[in-house]
């Protein structure tokens, strides 16, 4: 059975395909719509994600910078409290003040001993702490001020002990 096609026919099948094609057409149009639509969301959505992520990653490195600051900070106080006399230092300090005056009371010749020490211990502690001893104290520390009182006592033993030898001819 042959099919014979006539002009209408051959007409109704172009226009078929056209309208198919039509069809198709259009709906890929709503297609890529929906797609461009989503991908923008998606761009926005990134964008946000971003922005919170710089934000977050900003806010910890301005928090990270300050811990460093106090970090720092109590390094320094830690530091500066190692260097102040501590709990078993003052301690010490108040066994042996006790005792001092428990001999002061007990022992009568230990008293005016330790008073005299006493007072030359500050009024040496007095002029370290100023003029010229004091520099030289903060420049060399506390042993070239004990060697220089080391010699001046020995030049105050001979000279005395020249005095006491001059006196006995």
């Amino acid at each position: 059975m042959p099919v014979e096609l006539s002009f209408q026919a051959i007409l109704y099948i172009v226009a078929g395909v056209v309208l198919g094609w039509f069809l198709s057409f259009i709906r890929t149009r709503f297609e890529v719509a929906a797609h461009k639509k989503e991908l923008r969301e998606y761009k926005g959505h990134l964008d946000r994600q971003m922005k919170v992520t710089s934000e977050g990653t900003m806010a910890l490195e301005r928090e990270l910078y300050d811990l460093k600051k106090v970090n720092e900070n109590l390094r320094i106080s830690i530091q500066t409290l190692s260097q102040k006399p501590g709990r078993s230092e003052l301690k010490l300090l108040n066994i042996y003040d006790s005792t001092i005056r428990k001999m002061m009371l007990k022992a009568p010749g230990f008293s005016g001993a330790w008073e005299v020490s006493l007072q030359e211990a500050e009024n040496a502690y007095l002029e370290s702490e100023k003029g010229f001893k004091a520099i030289v104290r903060k420049v060399f520390g506390s042993s070239l001020i004990g060697n220089l009182k080391r010699n001046e006592n020995e030049n105050n033993l001979e000279v005395s002990d020249k005095k006491d030898t001059t006196k006995g001819n």
